[in-house]
């Protein structure tokens, strides 16, 4: 697992800025923090859904091992993808940090998560249980192309993601 104080997007961006083969990208900046953890980074997992965060749960209930959940939620601000609940297994089975696009709910109990959590805003209604998505799969994040197995970053001034580690 990479050493989270050891990167600043910033910096990131300040060595990446012309890169023009994709390999870096840089996220909107429209996620909230909603999580304990400020700054995190690590290799990113996929989950695609829409509305039904059957795939969520069996993801963050499983051993993160210092990854970053990034969850393809279609950007909806119908329903919450993630809770209190979904936020502590994630913090305990050692996520690094979950990315949303689209929303979570129990926003003070994912404020006590010991993990980095973003999404798009809150939403107190939660999701039906359909058991639909893919997992693994390529994504598309506000515009952004995020891949299984990329490196994403967060800090205080934004979101990156580049395909291998840059720190």
């Amino acid at each position: 697992m990479t050493n989270t104080s050891s990167f600043a997007t910033c910096d990131l961006c300040d060595v990446h800025k012309s890169d023009s083969s994709g390999a870096f990208r840089v996220l909107p900046p429209v996620f909230r923090r909603f999580g304990a953890v400020q700054r995190f980074c690590g290799p990113v997992v996929t989950v695609k859904c829409f509305e039904d965060n059957s795939l969520v749960k069996a993801a963050v209930d499983s051993p993160g091992e210092g990854r970053v959940l990034v969850v393809d939620g279609g950007g909806s601000l119908r329903r919450a993808l993630l809770g209190g609940n979904l936020g502590a297994a994630a913090a305990r089975n050692g996520w690094a940090g979950v990315l949303i696009d689209g929303c979570v709910r129990d926003v003070a109990e994912l404020a006590a998560c010991a993990t980095g959590i973003r999404a798009l805003a809150s939403m107190p209604l939660p999701t039906d249980k359909r058991n639909e998505g893919q997992r693994d799969v390529a994504v598309q994040i506000q515009g952004v192309w995020v891949r299984p197995g990329d490196w994403l970053y967060a800090d205080e001034d934004g979101i990156v993601v580049a395909d291998r580690a840059l720190t």
